[in-house]
């Protein structure tokens, strides 16, 4: 039986996630049941974070605890016009739908796809490139890194395959959606991603988690991405999970040489959100660039800690972080560069910036630069403020109402970050999202 240890305060927790590292991971194959093993006979020594550790301080997951989590026996009932209202407006754009971390083929949509792109479901992936994919899964993040990754991986089972071939060119997104349904509460569902771009090959992604209802639920997904030599992986994260949802994540990324990574992580959903991002530059002329945005209002939390991890010489990373926290929210954003020993001529620039909306509002920034080599260009910095004055003055002198002012120029620092969206049918409706939290959609539309 999986024991999990003591939580915060040194008292005796009601083990909040045991039922989820005992349950059964229907896998797949034999391997991917010894991976699923190794992670339970580890779940003994991982411990909840609290916030006596400096990674965690500004998150407290004692209300996370206070739940005795189950998975998902089967998925909740969902409308086919509130699922079709998710997908993306893309032509030839191919989709893996999963409800409350299930596998749903009905909605579920690969025709478009073109040669040598593998979009599929676990098992369904197996059967096509086992050996590629048995190389990979579990390399990154392995079952023992922390309790969150270890409890994904003793329930691995169901999982979304990408798998791009040698040379292979992405006509159109592959979006990956994880729908969560008004469940029973203490649901749980804990989805796994694995994203394989080939030697020189180019490929758009879209990973995205909603709920449907209040979404009561916990998410606990693992992303491992694997860009292979001088290939191209364009990877958009989502978050907008109903206002009752907690979610955590990991994404760990590889680079070999001259890959290229542009992530673009959003949160705006989830009364706590966790999303540590580590992206390990791994050889001679990889580039990473790395943005985010949290878009929060009433008590919600939004976490995100990122590593850009220099391992090998002549590599380049840009990473632009921006917080937008109104009422009683909280962002918090932890940016880690390190530049190792061999790193030479290392170019890496990062830039925090947060915009606070309320007095009650909380926005924590900690930029962070480790560096060990000689021949390095790296930069960073962090700002945090409320909206400009003299840009409000001159909106305002130009007949514009105060209020709309204000709005408008909230609508512009989170648009920057928006329009970095390979994708104009999801940076359409990301524009529709930051204009309802902002109020000018009804100015837009003249309502």
């Amino acid at each position: 039986m999986a024991v999990v240890p003591d939580i915060a305060g040194g008292e005796r927790a009601s083990q909040p996630f045991a039922a989820l590292g005992e349950g059964p991971s229907r896998a797949p194959a034999a391997w991917v049941s010894a991976l699923v093993s190794r992670a339970r006979d580890a779940l003994p020594r991982l411990s909840l974070p609290t916030t006596g550790e400096e990674a965690w301080r500004f998150t407290d997951l004692s209300g996370l605890a206070r739940e005795s989590w189950r998975p998902v026996v089967s998925p909740g009932a969902v409308d086919a016009a509130a699922v079709d209202a998710l997908l993306i407006d893309e032509a030839r754009a191919s989709r893996l739908v999963f409800i409350d971390g299930v596998y749903s083929p009905g909605f579920s949509d690969t025709r478009g796809i073109g040669d040598g792109l593998g979009v599929a479901p676990l098992a369904q992936a197996l059967r096509a490139d086992e050996s590629g994919v048995r190389a990979q899964l579990g390399r990154l993040v392995g079952g023992d890194v922390d309790l969150f990754s270890a409890l994904n991986t003793a329930a691995l089972g169901e999982a979304a395959v990408v798998n791009v071939a040698r040379g292979a060119r992405g006509r159109a997104p592959i979006h990956l959606l994880f729908i969560g349904t008004d469940r029973a509460p203490a649901s749980a569902v804990q989805p796994r991603l694995l994203l394989l771009a080939g030697e020189h090959s180019a490929v758009t992604v879209i990973e995205e988690y909603v709920s449907l209802g209040e979404g009561r639920g916990f998410t606990n997904a693992v992303t491992e991405a694997v860009i292979g030599e001088n290939a191209e992986l364009s990877h958009i994260r989502l978050q907008g999970e109903g206002a009752a949802a907690w979610h955590v994540g990991r994404v760990a990324v590889e680079l070999a040489r001259d890959a290229r990574y542009a992530g673009v992580c959003i949160a705006s959903g989830a009364r706590l959100s966790r999303l540590d991002l580590a992206v390990r530059l791994g050889a001679p002329g990889a580039r990473a660039t790395v943005d985010g945005l949290a878009l929060l209002d009433g008590r919600q939390h939004a976490d995100s800690h990122t590593l850009l991890d220099h391992a090998s010489a002549d590599a380049t990373s840009r990473q632009l972080y921006k917080s937008v926290c109104d009422g009683a929210s909280h962002s918090v954003f932890d940016g880690r560069i390190v530049v190792r020993r061999d790193a030479q001529r290392t170019d890496s620039a990062q830039q925090s910036r947060g915009l606070l909306l309320s007095a009650r509002a909380q926005i924590n920034a900690k930029p962070q630069l480790e560096i060990f080599a000689d021949d390095v260009k790296a930069a960073h910095g962090a700002t945090v403020g409320q909206l400009d004055a003299d840009e409000l003055f001159y909106l305002q002198s130009r007949g514009m109402p105060a209020a709309q002012a204000r709005r408008l120029l909230t609508y512009a620092f989170a648009a920057e970050v928006v329009e970095r969206v390979p994708v104009r049918s999801l940076v359409q409706r990301l524009r529709a999202r930051i204009l309802e939290r902002t109020g000018l959609a009804t100015v837009e539309t003249g309502r």
